[in-house]
């Protein structure tokens, strides 16, 4: 199996190659206004964002010919994602709830199966609540994900109350002494005001019923809606505080870019990548390896 840092460097080739070409320009003092145009096409179209992208450009305009050009675009962009800390994902003795929200199609059930199976390998003693009690379908892929990864699952049938399956779940979960818990949520009601309605009653229960609990609240996010992933953090942080980002669906045609733009603007850490469909293509999310997967790395470049 690729380590983890091949797996990342090949989901983002695209990205990767577009800045490659260009700095070969660079370095050599060829650079045209024609490249300038394409790169720009390119970063925009890998949802890096207008504000990094015009930061790229000019930073590549301004250091045109010099050969330590990589490492200090390198060093540019690692100060954008080592701006905003990364929560402590696990503390020592203590519980932790793990509130996964999103849209249906961000991939939130199997990340919420991924981000146990990662915990339970860390030695985490680990329990699933399936509190999206609005889709059956939901449902069985919990508990077909919790099977595969050995976890023990919380849930009701269709059609019960989220908030309620939260409390017996966290209740059991306390009365078995297990470390972590994790919340998979629903992510489309019939209108989104009762969408977030579902979301801010699970998010009060936990933090008025469990305050012996460890709060985090994560995001899933596709790697390929772009701007639409920017609009989704926007519209959930509004109603509950966002500790981190899960982006999904980096599986080497994802643009990934999308990361920058939510450091930016809304000063919220990614915290894992998904990179398949398997318990394993879950990764903690490196700003030092992300920003290398982007830049690239050439001998003749450095």
């Amino acid at each position: 199996m690729y380590s983890s840092f091949k797996r990342l460097f090949n989901s983002l080739s695209k990205t990767r190659e577009a800045i490659r070409v260009v700095l070969k320009d660079v370095l050599s003092k060829r650079i045209s206004s024609a490249d300038i145009n394409e790169l720009e096409f390119l970063l925009l179209g890998a949802d890096i964002g207008v504000k990094t992208t015009d930061d790229i450009i000019q930073w590549l305009k301004n250091h045109k010919g010099k050969n330590w050009l990589r490492r200090s675009l390198e060093t540019y962009l690692l100060t954008i994602l080592e701006s905003i800390p990364i929560t402590q994902q696990t503390e020592e003795n203590a519980r932790t709830v793990y509130l996964i929200v999103g849209v249906n199609g961000t991939g939130k059930t199997t990340s919420a199966a991924k981000l146990g199976y990662y915990l339970k390998k860390k030695d985490q003693s680990v329990m699933l609540i399936g509190a999206d009690t609005y889709r059956a379908a939901a449902i069985e892929q919990l508990e077909k994900w919790s099977n595969l990864a050995g976890l023990k699952l919380i849930c009701n049938r269709e059609g019960g109350d989220p908030s309620s399956v939260v409390y017996d779940g966290l209740v059991a979960a306390k009365a078995r002494n297990f470390q972590c818990a994790i919340i998979d949520t629903a992510g489309r009601l019939h209108t989104y005001k009762n969408l977030m309605f579902e979301v801010e009653k699970m998010y009060r229960v936990i933090q008025t019923k469990f305050p012996e609990f460890i709060l985090h609240t994560y995001l899933t996010l596709d790697a390929n809606l772009g701007q639409n992933s920017l609009i989704q953090a926007r519209e959930f942080n509004k109603h509950v505080p966002l500790n981190g980002i899960i982006l999904t669906k980096m599986d080497g045609t994802a643009k990934g870019g999308i990361v920058f733009p939510i450091y930016r603007e809304m000063k919220i850490p990614v915290t894992f990548i998904g990179l398949g469909e398997d318990l394993d293509d879950f990764i903690e999310f490196n700003p030092q390896q992300y920003v290398k997967s982007i830049v690239g790395s050439n001998n003749e470049d450095e």
